[in-house]
């Protein structure tokens, strides 16, 4: 363990840890650095083609750890440059991470916890996980991305509800609402998923990195940019060895080989 997260791996992927459970994975200063850096390297890892994030203990992250932060004095405070030189790049980082991201949501997540894991590409959560937006409650806003993902997932009356009011919502919850991918058994929410990462990491995992640039791109693009982003996008899929290992696979009536480069 280092710095508050510990990694481990699979086959072909490795699962990141937010490991201070006796504070329910409160983020410091250093935690953040560390978690930024175990996901860089993770990138240029040619071994590792998927990433499963999740927390020790009985909660996901409860978000940023107040007792560590120095600026609770109003006049001195300047919350604004904790949040670009931390949360900032971290969340950037994550939405366009090259390799698939999954998260393992358990127990509460709540604040830049929350939105650190709606960051991801694919969230599961136990069925007594929870998210909460829960900033307005010491007179903050959502940051680490929430205002921008939470309307885009659930819509703007849902995401004004959430983060004015700070209601915890439950993980069946958030995803009939389309927040997360789906809600499953807590004994079974880390086989499972280990699984759906294992999965990931036998995909055309360069090939997700496009689609992932596509997604992201259009929510501020028209259709005609889209339209050529995506013709671009799959000039440089279909150059790739996987592409012709895939069409040769779907012919050939067999499993696919992918290595995951273009």
């Amino acid at each position: 363990m280092v710095a508050g997260i510990s990694i481990t791996t699979g086959d072909g992927y490795r699962i990141i840890t937010l490991n201070r459970p006796e504070k329910l994975n409160a983020t410091t200063a250093t935690m953040l650095r560390a978690l930024r850096a175990a996901f860089e390297d993770a990138a240029h890892d040619r071994t590792c083609r998927a990433l499963l994030l999740t927390g020790a203990g009985r909660g996901f992250c409860a978000g940023q750890d107040l007792a560590a932060v120095n600026t609770i004095d109003a006049a001195s405070a300047d919350l604004g440059a904790l949040v670009e030189e931390l949360y900032n790049p971290l969340i950037r980082l994550i939405r366009t991470h090259p390799l698939p991201v999954v998260c393992a949501v358990n127990g509460i997540a709540a604040g830049a916890g929350a939105n650190l894991a709606l960051a991801c590409d694919i969230v599961l959560a136990g069925r007594s996980a929870s998210f909460v937006q829960a900033f307005a409650r010491i007179a903050l806003i959502p940051d680490a991305g929430g205002t921008w993902v939470l309307p885009r997932l659930v819509g703007d009356a849902r995401a004004r509800a959430l983060a004015l009011l700070a209601e915890k919502i439950s993980a069946d919850q958030a995803a009939e609402w389309g927040m997360i991918w789906r809600a499953v058994a807590d004994d079974t929410l880390m086989a499972e998923a280990e699984k759906l990462t294992a999965y990931l990491a036998q995909q055309p995992t360069a090939t997700l990195g496009l689609i992932k640039r596509a997604l992201l791109a259009s929510a501020g693009n028209d259709l005609d940019t889209q339209l050529a982003l995506e013709r671009d996008l799959q000039r440089e899929a279909g150059r790739s060895g996987d592409y012709a290992e895939g069409a040769r696979a779907f012919l050939e009536k067999r499993p696919p080989r992918f290595t995951g480069r273009v």
